[in-house]
């Protein structure tokens, strides 16, 4: 499922979501399928890989999978299991000086 607008899901769906704009898992959605989103919202379930700008899992939200975000934000009670990868995120490796002996 490919959109340019908002989406709120209370049920079951089995698939790809690919939107540009928010994506809203209700407390009764469940989720098997792979999410592309700029903004994602967790009040339910979701089994499989969430890329996001943005994702807030509320205290009744459930992601099983992998997760690559700029901002992952969990709420006490929320759960995530698997594996978190930030994005846009540079890591420097400080580099090795050489020292001189006189």
């Amino acid at each position: 499922m490919t959109l340019s607008c908002n989406l709120y899901i209370d049920g079951n769906f089995e698939g790809i979501i690919n939107s540009q704009k928010e994506v809203n898992i209700g407390k009764n959605g469940h989720i098997k399928g792979d999410i592309f989103t700029s903004r994602l919202v967790v009040q339910g379930v979701i089994e499989g890989n969430v890329n996001a700008s943005r994702v807030e899992i509320k205290s009744c939200g459930r992601i099983s999978g992998k997760l690559e975000s700029s901002e992952l934000i969990i709420e006490s009670k929320g759960v995530f299991e698997g594996n978190s990868i930030l994005k846009n995120s540079v890591q420097k490796i400080p580099e090795q000086q050489q020292i001189k002996k006189s």
